[in-house]
C-alpha cells in the first residue's frame, strides 16, 4: 500500500524557490531518511506535509487521501514530531497526553487506554506523573513520539527529532522508531543530517537546491568508486553528512 505520494509540488517564498517539482512515493511500513544540506528544502517539505503551509502547486496524498481535496482525512493518518518541542513544561506527561487526546476528540476512557498503551510502549509508565521540565531530552522526545501516536496514525513525520540529544539518546530514539515501523507497519519519515542515523537499507530521500535529486537505498544509489554513504551523499548533494 502507498503511504505517501508527493506529486509535482513546488513552493516559493516570494522570489525564492524552496521546492521545485518534487515527486516521491513511500510504501507502507517504510523507514525513510530525508537528507539534504541546509537550505535544501527539507523544512519546507515537512511544513507542506503537515499543512502548516498551503500547497502552491501539485498535491500530496497520505494513504490515498488528498491534502487538497480531503485535508481532514489526510491529516488524520499523520503523526508529527517537530524539531522544536511543543510540550507544556509545567504539565505532567499524563496531562500533556490527555490534552492532545482531547484535541482529537477521544473520550476520556479511550484516551486513558491509549495513553497507558503508548506509555508502556515508550517505557515511560513510571514517569506519567512527572512534569516535562524534570525529564531529560531523550525522555521528552519519547513523550512527543507517544503523543504523536495517540490517535493511531499510519504515517509518522519526525523533523530532526534527535536535535539536542546526546549520542546514546539519539541512537535509542532512532532504534525505537525503527522498531515501531517493523512491528506496527508504521511508515516513518526521519529528517536528519547525521550519518549514524541512517542505515544502508533505508529508503533515502535526498534534497538539494530545492529538488529531489535521488530516492532509493544507499546500496542502489552508490557508484562503484564510493565506499560509504557519505561519499554518495556528497556526490548527490554537493556537501557532506556529519559523522
Amino acid at each position: 500500500m502507498t503511504a505517501l505520494q508527493v506529486q509535482d509540488i513546488s513552493f516559493a517564498y516570494g522570489a525564492r524557490q524552496a521546492l521545485q517539482q518534487v515527486s516521491l512515493t513511500l510504501s507502507s511500513g517504510t523507514f525513510a531518511a530525508l537528507l539534504g544540506p541546509n537550505g535544501a528544502g527539507k523544512s519546507t517539505l515537512i511544513a507542506l506535509l503537515t499543512r502548516l503551509y498551503d500547497l502552491q502547486q501539485g498535491d500530496i496524498h497520505i494513504f490515498g487521501h488528498s491534502l487538497r481535496e480531503a485535508p481532514n482525512r489526510a491529516l488524520a493518518q499523520l503523526g508529527v514530531v517537530f524539531q522544536q518541542s511543543t510540550l507544556d513544561l509545567d504539565l505532567s506527561v499524563q496531562q500533556n497526553l490527555a490534552y492532545h487526546a482531547a484535541l482529537h476528540g477521544l473520550s476520556k476512557r479511550e484516551a486513558q487506554a491509549r495513553i497507558d498503551e503508548e506509555l508502556q510502549r515508550q517505557d515511560l509508565g513510571e514517569r506519567r506523573h512527572e512534569k516535562i521540565r524534570t525529564l531529560n531530552g531523550g525522555h521528552r522526545r519519547r513523550v512527543e513520539v507517544a503523543r504523536a501516536l495517540l490517535h493511531r496514525p499510519r504515517l509518522l513525520l519526525l523533523d530532526e527529532p534527535s536535535a539536542g540529544l546526546d549520542p546514546a539518546s539519539r541512537l535509542a530514539l532512532n532504534r525505537h522508531v525503527r522498531q515501531l515501523c517493523r512491528e506496527h507497519d508504521l511508515t516513518a519519515v526521519w529528517t536528519t543530517h547525521l550519518l549514524d542515523e541512517v542505515d544502508q537499507d533505508d529508503d533515502l530521500l535526498i534534497l538539494n537546491r530545492s529538488r529531489l535529486v535521488a530516492q532509493g537505498t544507499a546500496h542502489s544509489l552508490r557508484q562503484h568508486d564510493e565506499i560509504d554513504l557519505a561519499a554518495t551523499f556528497a556526490r548527490l548533494a554537493g556537501s557532506e553528512l556529519s559523522p
